[in-house]
């Protein structure tokens, strides 16, 4: 049953990443609202477009590195005990499958939330970044709440 929390984030993630791919123009920025654009962009890298994969051989190791990954967050998924942290990391995997799904499909990672300050922008994300960084704030959460229990 968890992991249609997953299934959610991963269609959630695929549908908008197909609404901005056939509205968007790579690299020309929609304004929405001050501080926000929206603005389609391939992240050849992984988290705000470290590590950039220029090649096949880079983006095959992104790839399989990322399945490690999913593989390691299913087994925590069945370890874990807590709710919480069940859904917590199925928001994660979601995510995770969802990025893998553009880099085996495009050879990178569609992203298009652009927010900024000024000149000043923030690493251009989607919605599957959103759920992995929501997922590891909430285990964040989780822990600093057992460490302060345990204090």
């Amino acid at each position: 049953m968890i992991y249609l929390i997953s299934l959610f984030v991963l269609l959630f993630d695929l549908l908008t990443k197909n609404w901005a791919i056939n509205t968007l123009t790579f690299g020309v920025p929609q304004p929405l609202f001050p501080l926000f654009n929206l603005t389609l962009v391939a992240n050849r890298g992984i988290s705000f477009s470290m590590l950039t994969a220029d090649n096949r051989w880079g983006v095959l190791f992104l790839i399989i590195a990322a399945l490690v990954i999913c593989g390691f967050i299913v087994y925590m998924i069945q370890k874990e005990k807590d709710i919480f942290s069940k859904i917590a990391l199925a928001m994660i995997l979601g995510g995770a499958i969802g990025n893998i799904w553009d880099r085996i499909r495009y050879g990178f990672v569609i992203d298009f939330l652009d927010f900024y300050w000024g000149k000043y922008h923030f690493p251009t994300f989607n919605i599957a970044d959103s759920f992995i960084c929501i997922g590891v704030g909430l285990l964040l959460l989780k822990m600093m709440k057992k460490e302060k229990k345990n204090a």
